[in-house]
């Protein structure tokens, strides 16, 4: 990640940790919790973004691994006591991950429309597991009557029960994600990835082992929507089984190509954006899901390449940079080409 765009970041977060402090009509609980929940997405539309954007993995079964994390916390949590949201973090985050495993293993042999098929169809497999077997609540979903309890030494370190902190812990959890897929793109992985995306087959031939690195993609997009999974679960109390319907990994679909594919920016933007217009479309009228198609349809036919692209674009002429010749510029991208990748292999 490049020091500009560090210190951008850092200035966004730094503005985001306000909100608590703000006084009516922007700080008051409801904002709060609003504010929250949108970061809660952003997680999710980030660990999508691992796959959809870097990977060339478009998945419709992601939200398997957000509702898998969920339904964790609410079979190990104790019914009259909080748990230890250490434990609890580790159990949600790490069950996504193996069930990206074991989905992903079986998955990633496919491509195209195959692979976004078959991915569907273990999403749907999930959901019924969830919906059907009474131990998970069936249909109606199962409640967490307490709130994870983060203690160090005995000494509790946040508590999630007031909304200001649980949204302070929700950034935090925003910043820990950034970091670590800031790290991932960075890394030989990262470069790996963007590789595989662009020429799978060159890839290939330079003697990367595709799979393996896709598989590795997969895994760690289905532990970050595990800690999405997680925050949900904390802070609405209940799960269901419409957590894992392909509904919810549509959604997150629609947030990156929303924000821009290929950018953590446009993942986080987009999530924003769909949030926050769809609980104002909400207020407007109970069709509130045309007003959001119609909304999607018209931002990108304006700005291909997304809010996060269609900004950075809008920028290009102040700096005196080439206008359309020019490539797009997409935050966080890793600065090596899948041909350099590649070279760099054969060499």
């Amino acid at each position: 990640m490049k020091a500009s765009s560090l210190f951008a970041w850092i200035a966004v977060l730094a503005a985001l940790a306000l909100l608590p402090v703000l006084p009516p009509p922007i700080g008051t609980p409801f904002h709060v919790e609003l504010g929250a929940k949108v970061l809660i997405m952003a997680i999710f539309a980030l660990s999508l973004q691992l796959l959809v954007g870097y990977t060339g993995l478009v998945s419709l079964g992601h939200a398997a691994f957000f509702g898998a994390a969920a339904y964790a916390v609410a079979m190990l949590t104790p019914q009259y006591e909080a748990g230890n949201g250490w434990l609890l973090l580790a159990a949600a985050m790490g069950c996504a991950a193996l069930l990206a495993l074991v989905i992903g293993l079986l998955v990633m042999r496919t491509r195209g429309i195959y692979f976004i098929m078959v991915t569907l169809a273990f999403g749907q497999l999930v959901y019924f597991v969830f919906h059907d077997v009474e131990v998970f609540g069936g249909s109606d979903g199962t409640y967490i009557y307490n709130k994870p309890a983060f203690t160090l030494a005995g000494r509790a370190l946040v508590d999630l029960d007031q909304a200001a902190q649980f949204y302070w812990f929700t950034l935090a959890g925003l910043a820990l994600t950034l970091a670590v897929l800031g790290l991932v793109l960075r890394s030989r992985l990262g470069h790996a990835l963007v590789g595989i995306k662009h020429n799978e087959p060159r890839m290939r031939a330079a003697g990367y082992d595709t799979f393996a690195y896709k598989l590795g993609s997969f895994v760690i997009g289905g532990a970050l929507a595990g800690l999405a999974g997680f925050l949900y679960a904390a802070q609405h109390g209940y799960v269901n089984p419409e957590l894992v319907s392909w509904h919810q990994s549509g959604n997150a679909l629609l947030m990156i190509i929303l924000g821009g594919l290929g950018s953590l920016a446009g993942a986080v933007a987009g999530a924003f954006a769909f949030v926050l217009l769809a609980e104002w479309f909400q207020d407007l009228t109970k069709h509130w899901q045309l007003l959001m198609g119609g909304f999607i349809i018209l931002a990108v036919a304006w700005m291909p390449d997304g809010l996060a692209g269609g900004f950075s674009r809008l920028r290009l002429p102040r700096r005196g940079r080439p206008g359309p010749a020019a490539a797009p510029a997409t935050l966080n991208t890793p600065s090596s080409s899948p041909a350099h990748a590649a070279s760099e292999q054969t060499t």
